[in-house]
């Protein structure tokens, strides 16, 4: 089962890239990693994710600071959902 498992994960990650984002919404900004298709050019693809129809991003790795209570510590989560609707920006992160 264990082998099966492996497998599968390694087929994932020839099928998808993972892409560091920097979200923005109007209380929030996150910071995490996307999976996106390996299909396409790979800078479109940030675009094609937020038009692809779907309610919500998955964000994986992700950090969570609140922009109107700067006091409060950022937290760390292993995986969160974002409402795409309330994306105000979004863009590869850089260090």
């Amino acid at each position: 089962m264990e082998k099966k498992e492996q497998t599968e994960k390694n087929e994932f990650k020839n099928s998808a890239w993972k892409e560091r984002v920097y979200i923005e919404t109007s209380e929030h900004i996150i910071t995490g990693y996307i999976f996106m298709p390996r299909i396409g050019k790979k800078n479109r693809l940030l675009t094609e994710v937020l038009n692809a129809g779907k309610n919500f991003l998955a964000v994986k790795g992700c950090t969570l600071e609140y922009k109107h209570l700067p006091s409060r510590e950022v937290e760390s989560h292993d995986f969160m959902q974002v409402n795409v609707s309330s994306i105000l920006i979004m863009r590869p992160f850089d260090e």
